[in-house]
């Protein structure tokens, strides 16, 4: 009841709040695309292999999302479930959570709403600001969230990333500003721009799982507004032709 009540704070807790970012980061769009069902598809098999090991979705089924992607049930059994049991379950962690808090500080948050919390430009900033940082326990630090616990777990496809610190003069009025940029120095799997595509993908399919129905829901609500637009046409003409002898 607990992890249920702190998933539905996040998700009404403000974004300005939650999304604040390391200082002089400046978030880069996401420009994710909903309706592109390929890259949902694509963001589930990331989400699953990479993610779930240590973040649950407990709001989230795997039956319910195979239907929404258009994913066949026993593709979603065979691919996308590692832990056995029916696809009518919840996505449980796979990760104890003792296990967790011991290698990690801490118990890595349940990722069903992080997309409403974080939002989509922050996460997609945060999964590419990745350094390497041997002064921290798991190796890498990350420019958008100083510190943090978790470790890249998509180096193998990004890569190594190092930070390259440039000191800027204002001239207005003399003061200097230190501007870290990232420099990849070790190639991943992927090239750079393959690498934003998966990251693009994983962030699209988290925003869906944080409000499934979203998109259908507003797709209904431009539908439902245009007939209450002709509606009140009709209504108006029909006013008119009632009242136009009395008038």
């Amino acid at each position: 009841m607990k992890k249920i009540l702190l998933i539905v704070l996040l998700a009404l807790a403000p974004a300005s709040v939650l999304a604040a970012a390391g200082p002089g980061v400046i978030l880069e769009k996401a420009n994710i695309d909903p309706t592109n069902k390929q890259s949902l598809q694509r963001g589930a098999r990331i989400f699953v292999n990479y993610c779930l090991s240590c973040h649950s979705a407990a709001l989230m089924r795997y039956e319910r999302m195979g239907n929404d992607l258009g994913i066949d049930e026993k593709l979603v059994s065979e691919n996308l479930m590692f832990t056995g049991g029916k696809v009518g379950e919840l996505m449980t962690v796979a990760t104890a959570a003792d296990d967790a808090k011991e290698w990690f500080g801490t118990v890595p948050p349940d990722l069903s709403v992080i997309a409403r919390a974080r939002g989509v430009d922050w996460l997609y900033t945060y999964m590419r600001s990745f350094y390497r940082d041997d002064s921290r326990h798991t190796g890498t630090n990350n420019l958008v969230f100083p510190d943090v616990g978790m470790p890249n777990v998509l180096w193998e496809l990004q890569g190594i990333q190092e930070p390259v610190i440039t000191t800027v003069k204002d001239h207005a009025d003399g003061t200097e500003h230190k501007v870290v940029k990232l420099e990849l120095v070790e190639p991943g799997l992927q090239s750079p721009k393959e690498f934003d595509r998966t990251v693009r993908d994983l962030v699209n399919f988290l925003d869906y799982m944080g409000e499934p129905a979203k998109y259908e829901r507003r797709h209904l609500g431009t539908k439902v507004l245009i007939f209450l637009l002709v509606l009140l046409v009709l209504a108006v003409l029909l006013k008119r032709e009632y009242w136009k002898d009395i008038h």
